[in-house]
């Protein structure tokens, strides 16, 4: 009973949210939403690191593709297939009310694989300032927005409940604080055996 009342008032929720459309929004949020919209900022963040945190480069870089890539991988090729809930564009109770931009994507959205990648990105990168470079730290806030607005933009398409953007970032955010001690302990181990 308690699951049923979260779930409705869930429903209400995403519907009030979704609610708030107009076609220039509708322009902006499909672009918003879109993987390749976002290049330029990734090519950025490659030059960052490359530029700004001189000290091991490419682990670092290497630290910030797994994060994201292990993010993406736990969401859509575990949680959505698991889980199995409908997206609200193909959830039977509420798709006809539903505001879609774009393609609905496939039949599954939990957990979101967009806010778990956004997020997983801001927490690696914000690991990397705060030990390399500490004052650089508004390109994270820059990126914890940015998180945020994409994360919206996937409700106002009308592919995903608030929980599979919560969920979603909080696996994003918590990939990177698990990783970047394992791969310390294994940077150490392995200079520890060849020396």
């Amino acid at each position: 009973m308690m699951i049923q009342t979260i779930k409705f008032a869930e429903y209400e929720w995403f519907l009030w949210l979704n609610s708030f459309h107009t076609n220039i929004w509708d322009v902006v949020m499909f672009w918003v939403t879109y993987r390749f919209t976002w290049i330029p900022l990734y090519l950025y963040i490659i030059y960052f690191i490359f530029t700004e945190l001189k000290t091991n480069t490419w682990r670092n870089l290497l630290f910030v593709i797994i994060s994201v890539g292990l993010a993406d991988r736990i969401t859509s090729g575990f949680m959505k297939p698991y889980f199995q809930r409908f997206r609200p564009c193909h959830d039977p109770l509420i798709q006809n009310l539903v505001h879609v931009v774009g393609d609905c994507g496939g039949q599954y959205g939990f957990a979101s694989s967009h806010a778990a990648n956004c997020f997983a990105l801001v927490s690696s990168m914000y690991i990397l300032l705060n030990k390399y470079h500490s004052k650089r730290r508004i390109l994270c806030l820059f990126l914890f927005f940015w998180a945020i607005f994409v994360s919206y933009s996937r409700i106002y398409v009308g592919v995903h409940f608030p929980t599979d953007l919560l969920v979603g970032g909080l696996v994003g955010a918590f990939i990177p604080l698990i990783l970047f001690p394992l791969l310390n302990y294994i940077n150490v181990k392995f200079y520890s055996t060849n020396s």
